[in-house]
């Protein structure tokens, strides 16, 4: 028991005065210049409206997420192009949360001024 003691006392003070640490090159860790993370990529991703549909932002009630009955901000043209990469999840207990554009959904694309149904949106 007397020599586990001294081999952890001097295993112990090894590794404080750093001889049996590896170096960042040996650990694999990053070095410095590299410990940022790289910037994002921006967004590529392009929605095509099929019909004329509201773009909607949340009310004061609806939280992060629209329902049908929020604010509209704008309408997007048949046709138009837009950009998104996020999507908004409307969860409701019973059944979908909108019917927009002939098909019932729960997902939301989030645009440019506020969130479209994602079934009035092709991709482009």
């Amino acid at each position: 028991m007397i020599r586990r003691l001294t081999m952890t006392a001097a295993m112990t003070a090894a590794v404080l005065s750093g001889s049996l640490l590896p170096t960042t090159a040996e650990a694999g860790a990053p070095t410095a210049a590299s410990a940022h993370a790289p910037a994002a990529a921006p967004c590529t991703s392009k929605w095509r409206a099929v019909q004329r549909v509201a773009v909607r932002h949340p009310g004061p009630y609806d939280g992060r997420v629209v329902t049908m009955n929020s604010p509209v901000h704008h309408y997007l043209k048949r046709g138009e192009v837009v950009r998104s990469c996020i999507v908004a999840i409307a969860r409701t207990q019973s059944g979908p949360a909108y019917r927009a554009c002939g098909k019932d959904g729960n997902l939301w694309r989030v645009v440019s001024g506020g969130q479209v149904p994602q079934t009035c949106l092709k991709r482009a």
